[in-house]
C-alpha cells in the first residue's frame, strides 16, 4: 500500500475480552476497505493479522499486529491487540502508541472483566473510543442490557449512534440516527442525550428553534474526539454486518493523528520482532519529524546512534518498502541494531506516557535435556525477552538455572511453541509459583561502614519507612556534596533498586522511601566501586533492623456459574481465602464478583470448568498486592551471598572486582 505524504491519518487500537471477535471484525474491516481480496477465518488460520504459527493453530491473537488501508481519503493504521490476559503486555504496549481506540463488546456476553480493565487504561490515557456492538445475531443477545451494563461499569456517557433493526437471529442490521430513514424517536433520545451533558445544547433544545442536525452531529464528533462522549455502534462482523458503518463511524468521530513533519523526531519503539532476513524489526510510532531510508537516528533512551536501513509497512507476512516515516505514521524500521521496546527515538518531548496495566505474577524454571545446547536455550529466551521485556529472562550461572516471569499457562504454552517453531528447541516448564513481594514492617535506619580491608572508605546511613500501597521505590538524598562527592552519591542511588530486589525473603522489596542521611568518602583510600559494594550492606541493614512484611498478589475475579452451583462457589472462595459482594442473578445464571489470593486460586478455574460441567466463565485480572496474612510463609532461594554477611560478601564482590 503506497502511502500519501500529507495525507490524513487516523492510529486505531482494536481492544476487546478474549472471543469478543476481535480479529474477525478486523479481518472484515481490511476487507471492506479493499486492503485484501478475500476474508480469512481465525478458526482455519487464514486471518491476516495471526501471522504466527501458533496463533493460526490456536486461534488466538499472541502479538498485536498492524494493518494499513485508506477510508474515504482518510489512512487508517489499525493495531489488532490480542485479547486473552496472558499477552496483556503486547495491549500495554499498543495502548501507548494509539489515538484512538474501538472497544468490542459481545451483545451476548456483555461487558468482561478483561473490558473493564482495558476501558479503564484508555481513560487514564484519555484516548477517545468507540464500542462496537458485536454478535447481535446470537442467541440470548441483549443490546439493551449490554448497554445498561456499559453505562454502569464503563461510562454514562456511551451512546448509541445507530438504531438496531430485529433482535438474535432476526437482526438485520442498523440506521445511522443521523439518517434521514432513522425512526424520530430513537433520534430524540440522542438529541436529548445531548442536550443532558451539554448546557448550550439544552438551552437551544429547549428554546423551541428548529434543530440543524448537521450542527449537533459536529457536536457529537468534537465530544468523541476529546474523549469525553463514546459512540455506539451495531454489528455482526462474522457476517460482515455493520463493518461499513463501523469505518464510516471511525472516520467520524476520531482525532485525525497530529505531529509536524518539519520538527526534530520524536518517537517511540513499540514492539519488536524478528524477521529471518532483515534481522531486527523495531515498529516504531513517530509523532514529530521525518526519518528515511539511510538516516542517522539518535537513541535518546540509550544514548547512541543508528542508521536506518530500510523503513517498511508489514502486514501479516507481507511487507512493503516505503521509504520514509512522517509524523503521525507507525511502521517497520529496520537496521537499528541494540533497539529495545520502549527506546525513544530523537528527542522524547512528543511522547505520551504509558499505562501499566501488565504485571507478571508467577516465575518459571525452564528445563531441557542434557543433549541440548544450552548456549541456544538461553540465546533463545534472550531473544524472546527484547520482544516481551516482561519475561526478564534470568541466567543464574552459579546454580546452572534459568528462570523466567509469566502471566499465565497459556503464555507458557505459546511460548513452548515458540521455541520448537522458531528455535528447533525442546524444553519443559517446571510447576509455576506465585512471586511474592516485601515491604518494611516500620521505620528504621541502615548503616555500614566499610573500611576494610583497604583500599576502601565508604560510610553510608539510610532511613527506611514504609509507604503507601502501589507507591513504589522513592529514594532521596539529605547528603550535601561536600561531605560526598555527587559521583558516589550517584552511584549509590544507582545501586538503591539493585539493593531491594531480595529482601529478606529473597523478594523484591516495594512501597518503601529510601533516604540517604549521611555520607562519607575518604580522599585517598576510597576506591571507585566502594559505594556499589557498602550500598547493598546498608540497605539490607536497615531491612534487618525494621523487619519486612510478605505481599502477595490479589486478582479481582468474576464468576458466571448455572444458579445451582453458586453455593458451592460461594464456599470455595471463602476456603481460598477470598472476599466477594452479594451474588446477582441473571436469568438462571449467578454472577459472583470478589477478590481472590492468586497463590489459593491457580489451579481453580479448571476445577470450576470440571464441576460445572464447562458451563461457567472465570475472568480476573491483577488487582494489586496486599499484606498476607501472618500464618502464610513464602521464602525464594537467595542468589549469590546474602550483604548482611558483610565479610563473606565483601570476599565475593572484591574477588569479582579483582576478576
Amino acid at each position: 500500500m503506497v502511502q500519501q505524504q500529507g495525507m490524513e491519518r487516523i492510529n486505531v487500537g482494536i481492544f476487546a475480552h478474549v472471543d469478543a471477535g476481535k480479529t474477525t471484525t478486523t479481518e472484515h474491516i481490511l476487507y471492506e476497505s479493499g486492503r485484501i481480496k478475500a476474508v480469512g477465518s481465525v478458526d482455519s488460520g487464514t486471518a491476516l493479522t495471526d501471522s504466527m504459527e501458533v496463533e493460526r493453530q490456536r486461534g488466538i491473537s499472541v502479538r498485536a499486529a498492524l494493518a494499513s488501508f485508506e477510508w474515504r481519503g482518510v489512512q487508517v493504521n489499525l493495531v489488532d491487540t490480542p485479547g486473552h490476559v496472558d499477552f496483556l503486555s503486547e495491549v500495554e504496549r499498543s495502548l501507548r502508541v494509539m489515538d484512538c481506540a474501538v472497544l468490542i463488546l459481545s451483545a451476548a456476553e456483555g461487558v468482561q472483566a478483561q473490558s473493564e480493565m482495558i476501558w479503564n487504561a484508555l481513560r487514564k490515557l484519555g484516548i477517545p473510543t468507540l464500542v462496537f456492538l458485536n454478535k447481535m445475531d446470537r442467541t440470548g443477545a441483549d443490546p439493551e442490557a449490554v448497554l445498561a451494563q456499559a453505562r454502569t461499569y464503563l461510562s454514562g456517557d456511551i451512546l448509541p449512534v445507530q438504531q438496531a433493526l430485529g433482535q438474535e437471529q432476526s437482526y438485520t442490521g442498523a440506521v445511522d440516527l443521523w439518517a434521514e430513514a432513522a425512526d424520530p424517536a430513537a433520534r430524540t433520545e440522542l438529541l436529548e442525550a445531548l442536550a443532558e451533558r451539554d448546557e448550550a445544547l439544552l438551552e437551544t433544545y429547549i428554546s423551541g428553534t428548529p434543530l440543524d442536525l448537521t450542527a449537533w452531529k459536529e457536536q457529537l464528533k468534537a465530544g468523541a474526539a476529546a474523549g469525553k462522549w463514546f459512540p455506539l455502534v451495531y454489528g455482526v462482523a462474522a457476517k460482515g454486518l455493520g463493518i461499513t458503518q463501523l469505518l464510516d463511524a471511525m472516520t467520524d468521530y476520531f482525532p485525525r493523528a497530529g505531529g509536524n513533519p518539519q520538527l526534530p523526531v520524536s518517537g517511540i519503539v513499540y514492539s519488536i520482532q524478528r524477521d529471518k532476513t532483515m534481522g531486527r524489526m523495531a515498529f516504531v510510532r513517530l509523532y514529530q519529524g521525518t526519518v528515511r531510508n539511510r538516516d542517522t537516528v539518535m537513541n535518546y533512551t540509550q544514548d547512541v546512534q543508528g542508521k536506518v536501513t530500510q523503513i517498511r509497512k508489514v502486514e501479516g507476512g507481507r511487507t512493503e518498502d516505503v521509504g520514509a516515516l512522517e509524523a503521525g505514521d507507525i511502521a517497520v524500521v529496520y537496521g537499528l541494531s541494540g533497539v529495545k521496546i520502549g527506546d525513544v527515538l530523537g528527542v522524547p518531548d512528543a511522547v505520551p506516557q504509558e499505562a501499566k496495566l501488565a504485571v507478571p505474577l508467577l516465575t518459571v524454571r525452564v528445563h531441557w535435556d542434557a543433549a541440548v545446547d544450552e548456549h541456544k536455550v538461553i540465546g533463545a529466551f534472550q531473544e524472546l525477552a527484547d520482544e516481551d521485556p516482561l519475561l526478564d529472562t534470568q541466567w543464574l550461572q552459579d546454580e546452572r538455572e534459568l528462570h523466567i516471569k509469566v502471566m499465565g499457562p497459556i503464555q507458557l504454552e505459546i511460548l513452548d511453541s515458540v521455541l520448537e517453531s522458531r528455535y528447533g528447541l525442546k524444553v519443559t516448564f517446571g510447576q509455576p509459583s506465585v512471586i511474592y513481594r516485601e515491604t518494611p514492617s516500620r521505620a528504621g535506619e541502615g548503616y555500614v561502614a566499610y573500611l576494610m580491608p583497604k583500599p576502601c572508605w565508604a560510610i553510608l546511613r539510610f532511613r527506611i519507612e514504609p509507604g503507601l500501597p502501589g507507591s513504589g521505590l522513592r529514594y532521596e538524598s539529605l547528603v550535601r556534596s561536600s561531605d560526598l562527592l555527587p559521583q558516589y552519591q550517584n552511584e549509590t542511588a544507582r545501586r538503591v533498586p539493585e539493593a531491594l530486589m531480595q529482601g529478606l525473603y529473597g523478594w523484591e522489596v516495594t512501597d518503601l522511601k529510601v533516604t540517604l542521611t549521611e555520607g562519607q568518602h575518604h580522599v585517598w583510600h576510597t576506591h571507585p566501586l566502594d559505594f556499589a559494594v557498602a550500598t547493598p550492606m546498608a540497605i539490607m541493614d536497615g531491612l534487618n533492623r525494621v523487619g519486612t512484611k510478605l505481599l502477595e498478589p490479589i486478582l479481582q475475579v468474576r464468576i458466571v456459574v448455572p444458579e445451582e452451583n453458586g453455593g458451592r462457589v460461594m464456599n470455595d472462595l471463602v476456603q481460598m481465602r477470598g472476599t466477594f459482594e452479594p451474588p446477582v442473578l441473571q436469568g438462571e445464571r449467578m454472577i459472583i464478583e470478589g477478590r481472590l489470593p492468586l497463590a489459593t486460586s491457580l489451579d481453580y478455574p479448571v476445577s470450576l470448568s470440571s464441576y460445572t460441567k464447562g458451563r461457567s466463565t472465570f475472568t480476573s485480572f491483577f488487582a494489586g498486592y496486599e499484606e498476607c496474612p501472618p500464618d502464610v510463609r513464602a521464602e525464594r532461594t537467595r542468589r549469590g551471598v546474602n550483604p548482611l554477611d558483610q565479610a563473606r560478601y565483601i570476599l565475593s564482590v572484591r574477588k569479582a572486582l579483582q576478576g
